[in-house]
């Protein structure tokens, strides 16, 4: 019995912790547009996989988050922490989806509209600081990446210390978790690439760089660096 008070005041502390948060949504989630069309990112990721991907499993994420969040809510007018307890993993779960989905649309542009370019600037000079050049880093991504056991994500992160880091965060466990900033993810779920790719997940790795929007990218870091210096 002591060790179950124990495991609920921890959870408790972590659900006080969002209650700030949650208690003012009231508002639901949604699916974010993309920015471009299903087949843009054709051939490195098929128009198929982008539809299911984003109509079907990014809108599962935010359905199941928009009901976990409304019994929260009811629990925590109740004051029933043991529901507002049991409810913790599911907005974790799905909360994540939704973000990490969110974040990865954005990092992602057709190659014609200049998917891959990686341009002159701050993150460029810290990438060429930290790992020698853009080739070195997307070995180091691709090889932690593609270490995922089971579902997951590869990180490109800015540490609290302000230096880049190369992370993986299993299921939909976020950077934020331990206390980094996401700059670019890459999915390494097998909804994200099996249609195209079947158990080759290597080659997705390597391909998806190609439409890598390295301006979102790089603007993420410009505002992670301006934030640590604030």
């Amino acid at each position: 019995m002591l060790v179950a008070t124990r495991t609920l005041t921890t959870a408790a502390k972590q659900i006080a912790r969002s209650s700030s948060v949650l208690g003012s949504i009231r508002t639901k989630h949604t699916v974010p547009d993309l920015d471009y069309d299903y087949n843009e990112l054709e051939p490195v990721i098929s128009a198929k996989i982008m539809k299911l991907h984003h109509d079907k499993h990014h809108a599962t994420y935010v359905a199941n988050l928009n009901v976990a969040e409304e019994k929260f809510l009811a629990a925590q007018a109740k004051n029933d922490i043991a529901g507002q307890v049991a409810l913790y993993s599911a907005i974790n779960f799905n909360g994540g989806g939704h973000v990490n989905h969110t974040i990865f649309w954005k990092n992602l542009i057709g190659e014609k509209n200049g998917g891959g370019q990686l341009h002159e600037g701050a993150l460029k000079q810290k990438i060429i600081e930290q790992y020698g050049s853009l080739d070195q880093l997307t070995q180091v991504v691709n090889g932690k990446t593609a270490g995922i056991f089971g579902s997951g994500w590869g990180w490109l992160t800015l540490n609290p210390k302000g230096q880049l880091d190369v992370i993986t965060t299993a299921n939909q466990d976020m950077p934020s978790s331990v206390g980094h900033v996401p700059l670019l993810g890459v999915d390494a779920w097998e909804h994200a690439y099996y249609l195209d790719y079947n158990n080759v997940k290597v080659d997705y790795f390597k391909n998806i760089w190609r439409v890598i929007n390295w301006k979102d990218v790089a603007k993420r870091y410009d505002d992670a660096v301006a934030q640590i210096k604030n």
